[in-house]
């Protein structure tokens, strides 16, 4: 009797102490990791602001906000405890200031955050984006200047600089490209567009940027978000825009939500992912299947990049906020998207649609690799597509143009490519705010691509710098960068020589290029410089008349200005008869010829200099 007291006493103890402990460990105080969006502006005109907050079982807690004009209207738990999706709505009247978040149990507080609202800079809503006044700069900021060589390498994240490599990071920062921007000025760019800045920490071949692992963040290799804000603000003040790049398709294998994320349904396909099959045409074909869409827009680019779904509305918020969060951060005056058909076009109408309420006068350009014009037509707001979708996507990248400028050079009949790439502009509801380019990080050097031929080299610039659209210019392109695809693209995307301290060849001084290399330069200099105050080229109509004998003649005008452009692949020199361009030369007696200020006394026959161009001011 004694023996079973004392063992029903040792268990009642035992439950005794479970019960005490149990509770203990369930009721473990939650935590406070993240707030993202870190803070918000007063003063859009969409009131609603959705905040994802991370920690450890913060979905066991109820939050409260007690700020005049801030109505939290909802506070969503999903698949992960870890995770509350707050929805605010800011009134009209809000001031900016600073409120507290208070998350309680039992009525109690927990844990809590303090959250701004910052006031809009004023005139932020009428920015007005790049457009066809401007000419792009591109540059990859891990090649092109090492301005702070402290931050090449971080204790806490595992790629180190080692220029040595040309896969691994090389050192190249935000102070490299702020210490040229009087170079960038210099030779007559009004707009930069950066490769992603944003963090990457991943364990290998990070210098590109396109694996990010933390959205509000630039990677400390590159330099601080304050420094971004810094380059941006100086950069306006030398009278040049700026535009972020940004992939909404896929992060980082590293990002901190991999190893803890909200939902299912995050990342399309995890963990049990497929590579895309890269088939664009497949959101756009009136006889595809669902499947082949999905395995499009849901597979992975590799399996370092996870894709994200932005079916998931969270996921939405989340990347169209953070785009906007940059854009009023900064100050920026452009987004470039990454691969702008994998995603979900339904998300990524809206996305746009979004930023441009916000921003009447933004620009947006989206990558569309494919030289087919009509599949790049396709995304352009305006465009009226058979199957009803409705873009807002203002501008694209003209790959179809590109294409036609490869061939154009290295064929012996390549003007028409060109010709025949311009008679499809009736594709698009605004071809003359479509950026056009010869090269850029993706692509062979376009120097390369047409056999290192300057001549030809120097009239396909000439006709970026004079047809229609925005042209953009890849870092290096101007002192005759080389590089082949098939060398890998850490070789094809070459350090810009002078960004380092010690190298022999000074691309920014001029100091040891070769007589080729500053030849170009200046020529390419002097041209966009002197298209900086055309606005008969910004603005103008154009007609062209289809090529003869690899000669290419077309006209830019307006109500007070014509400009003849000549282009002329033939060795020899050629004259030509103008007899053809009556309507675009009536009333016009003479022409100075803008590279050498040569006069055109008689426009009935012109002489034109074999392998040249010429851009004629019509007098």
């Amino acid at each position: 009797m004694r023996f079973k007291q004392f063992s029903t006493l040792r268990l009642l103890f035992a439950i005794l102490v479970l019960l005490t402990v149990i509770p203990a460990y369930a009721t473990k105080k939650p935590t406070l990791n993240r707030v993202e969006p870190p803070f918000w502006w007063t003063g859009f005109k969409n009131p609603a602001l959705q905040l994802m907050v991370y920690g450890e079982g913060i979905s066991e807690t109820k939050p409260e906000i007690k700020y005049d004009g801030v109505e939290l209207v909802s506070s969503s738990s999903v698949d992960n405890p870890n995770y509350l999706f707050l929805d605010l709505r800011l009134s009209t009247s809000v001031k900016p200031g600073k409120f507290e978040i208070n998350f309680k149990q039992n009525g109690k507080i927990i844990v809590a955050s303090t959250y701004e609202l910052k006031p809009r800079e004023k005139g932020s809503s009428q920015r007005v984006g790049f457009n066809n006044t401007d000419v792009m700069y591109l540059i990859m900021p891990d090649r092109f200047a090492n301005g702070d060589p402290s931050n090449d390498s971080k204790e806490d994240m595992p790629e180190k600089g080692n220029r040595a490599d040309p896969n691994g990071r090389h050192g190249g920062d935000l102070k490299g490209i702020l210490d040229h921007l009087d170079y960038i000025r210099d030779n007559g760019y009004t707009a930069l567009w950066v490769n992603p800045i944003l963090e990457n920490n991943m364990p290998r071949v990070s210098y590109h940027g396109y694996s990010t692992t933390d959205f509000y963040k630039v990677d400390s290799r590159f330099g601080t978000n304050g420094d971004y804000q810094q380059l941006s603000a100086e950069a306006k003040k030398k009278g040049i825009k700026m535009v972020m790049d940004m992939i909404f398709n896929h992060c980082g294998l590293s990002h901190w939500w991999m190893k803890d994320m909200p939902m299912k349904d995050w990342i399309n396909g995890y963990p049990n992912y497929h590579i895309t099959n890269h088939k664009k045409a497949t959101v756009q074909d009136p006889y595809g299947s669902e499947s082949d869409s999905k395995e499009f827009t849901d597979g992975w680019f590799v399996p370092s990049m996870p894709d994200l779904n932005q079916r998931n509305p969270y996921m939405a918020n989340y990347l169209i906020q953070n785009s906007i969060w940059w854009i009023e951060y900064v100050g920026l005056d452009g987004i470039r998207m990454d691969t702008y058909p994998y995603p979900d076009k339904q998300m990524m109408a809206n996305w746009t649609r979004q930023v441009m309420e916000e921003y009447p006068n933004f620009n947006i350009v989206g990558e569309e690799w494919h030289i087919n014009p009509a599949n790049v037509a396709f995304w352009q707001k305006g465009k009226v597509n058979p199957n009803g979708y409705n873009s807002y996507l203002t501008s694209l990248m003209d790959f179809p143009m590109q294409n036609a400028l490869v061939k154009s050079m290295n064929e012996g009949w390549g003007f028409n490519h060109l010709y025949e790439t311009l008679a499809q502009d009736f594709l698009y509801p605004k071809a003359d705010n479509l950026v056009i380019f010869g090269e850029n990080h993706d692509t062979e050097r376009y120097f390369t691509a047409i056999g290192e031929n300057i001549p030809n080299l120097k009239t396909a610039m000439t006709f970026l710098m004079t047809t229609r659209g925005i042209p953009q210019v890849y870092f290096g392109g101007e002192i005759l960068m080389t590089g082949l695809k098939s060398d890998g693209d850490g070789k094809m995307r070459k350090d810009f020589p002078g960004g380092w301290e010690g190298d022999p060849v000074n691309g920014f001084s001029g100091i040891g290029l070769t007589a080729d290399q500053s030849d170009f330069q200046q020529f390419l200099k002097k041209l966009v410089n002197w298209r900086k105050g055309k606005s008969v080229i910004h603005s103008g109509k154009l007609k062209h008349y289809y090529p003869m004998d690899n000669l290419y003649v077309y006209f830019r005008y307006n109500e007070k200005e014509s400009v003849m452009v000549i282009l002329n692949k033939n060795t020899e020199n050629k004259t030509l008869n103008t007899s053809r361009f009556t309507e675009s030369l009536q009333g016009f007696t003479s022409a100075k010829e803008v590279m050498t200020g040569i006069s055109i006394p008689d426009l009935n026959n012109i002489v034109v200099p074999g392998k040249t161009s010429m851009i004629l001011e019509l007098k």
